[in-house]
């Protein structure tokens, strides 16, 4: 079958809300269970372009809808919505173009797909330029399809603007066109000696704007934790020997789906034994050994808000001793920095001190040996830890948003409201360095967090990661 439909959401200019999934808790049991409903309030997408559109100035922004990806032949890849249109708009469908001028008497102008019975009749409802109008809250609305009335609508935004808010580099034909159509504008204005505009990137504004979360956000990335945080649970409880690493892939799709997230955050990583020690290991067609640690990072997707939990845990149900030093030693790491996170650090100072806490355990585990502050110099955790030691979540599982304000030697500090990672690991390759018994294990643990104000609050706390704890789930296959 081909993709199903880009369906559009029922809203109301001041609060474009669609009809939302709901959660519903798979660790609960009985009647709790049965009951169990949490349905996310309404976000105001008028509200965030209202913020937009002050920050533009006099400036004009576009930002085309994400495009349909062909996988192979007629079939494309499921569709998902470009995270700025959404964040704007609340829109689902491709074909789409926003136009956001401030100077103009339309400053909401929206160019989408335009009804039609035929494709309709394959791939359901469109909402078509009305029912933009009437449904999103646009000043304007009008179909993207012949392009000439989004031309003209941009070269007139342009005849009065001094900027253009338009994103370089993620689609050659788009570039091209934009950059036409200023050369087009600029024509129509005559000897006038004016320079081509200034070309800005909307991710100055809205990078900021999605960084820093409201309630509505915090509440959709809460959802998302706890429907990720079902799902590796019930991996724990279910992963054996003998089994594959795509079969718990699987059931962790499943609980995803059963639980009201219509997609993943990111593909899933499911690594057995030594695959744990590739940062980014895909194939997940391994089979389970009973020695093996397994390494599942996956997260669900709720409402265009992403999860990001990573576990790791016992095959057997027991850790080995050698298991149980690493695990132990990348949990501490964990502790310290989430016990360390707060208004006013910064990523950079979390990282560091992720560092400087398993270095010490690397001595413990008699790994490294020597001054720590030496080492730290000389990057000698660098085989055994090589990543960072988070990053900001939202609409994207790397999120946007700057590490620093300035130059890169000066990292932003935290503040209420910004959600990010904490995720320390210990790796020891095969064939790298370190202790025999080390060889082939590796562990990472990933939890979801948001800055308060006095401190912060774990996201993802609904699966277990102390050793005790880890090891009466496995055994409760």
């Amino acid at each position: 079958m081909r993709n199903p439909p880009r369906s559009s959401q029922s809203s109301k200019s001041s609060a474009s809300t669609a009809a939302r999934p709901s959660y519903r808790s798979g660790h609960r049991s009985g009647s709790e269970r049965k009951a169990s409903r949490l349905i996310p309030s309404p976000i105001d997408f008028a509200a965030r372009r209202k913020a937009f559109l002050k920050g533009l100035g006099n400036g004009v922004a576009v930002i085309p809808s994400a495009r349909e990806a062909v996988r192979n032949s007629d079939v494309n890849y499921a569709y998902r919505q470009n995270s700025d249109f959404y964040y704007l708009t609340g829109f689902h469908e491709a074909d789409s173009i926003l136009l956001l001028a401030p100077q103009s008497e339309t400053p909401f102008q929206i160019f989408v797909h335009p009804k039609d019975k035929t494709r309709e009749m394959w791939e359901g409802k469109l909402l078509g330029p009305e029912g933009a109008k009437k449904l999103l809250g646009a000043d304007a609305a009008f179909p993207s399809i012949p392009a000439e009335p989004f031309e003209d609508a941009f070269i007139t935004a342009m005849l009065q603007a001094d900027s253009l808010y338009y994103r370089v580099g993620l689609d050659k034909d788009w570039d091209q066109k934009i950059f036409a159509l200023c050369n087009r504008a600029l024509r129509k204005l005559g000897r006038t000696g004016r320079p081509f505009w200034a070309l800005q990137d909307p991710q100055d504004i809205l990078g900021e704007m999605r960084l820093v979360k409201d309630r509505q956000e915090i509440e959709r990335l809460e959802i998302a934790g706890k429907i990720t945080a079902d799902a590796h649970v019930a991996a724990m409880k279910a992963a054996k020997p003998g089994m594959f690493e795509y079969e718990v892939e699987a059931l962790l799709f499943h609980s995803f789906r059963a639980n009201g997230a219509l997609r993943v955050g990111y593909e899933s990583i499911v690594a057995s034994g030594p695959n744990a020690c590739v940062l980014h290991y895909r194939d997940n067609n391994r089979r389970l050994e009973s020695t093996d640690l397994l390494l599942v990072d996956a997260g669900a997707e709720f409402d265009y808000y992403s999860a990001d939990i990573t576990r790791t845990f016992p095959v057997s149900g027991e850790f080995t001793p050698a298991q149980r030093e690493v695990y132990q030693a990348v949990l501490t790491a964990q502790k310290f920095c989430i016990d360390f996170a707060k208004p006013g650090r910064t990523m950079r100072a979390i990282h560091e001190h992720a560092i400087e806490v398993l270095v010490e355990e690397l001595k413990k585990l008699k790994v490294l040996s020597g001054s720590s502050k030496q080492l730290i110099q000389k990057r000698a955790f660098f085989p055994y830890y090589p990543h960072g030691t988070g990053h900001f979540l939202g609409m994207d599982v790397h999120d946007v948003g700057r590490y620093f304000t300035g130059w890169y030697d000066q990292p932003r500090k935290l503040e209420p409201g910004i959600c990010f990672t904490i995720e320390p690991g210990l790796y020891f390759a095969p064939d790298g360095p370190g202790p025999a018994k080390y060889k082939g294990i590796g562990v990472r643990i990933e939890d979801d967090i948001v800055i308060t104000n006095n401190g912060c609050r774990v996201l993802t706390a609904g699966v277990p990661k102390e050793v005790e704890e880890v090891e009466a789930l496995c055994q409760n296959n």
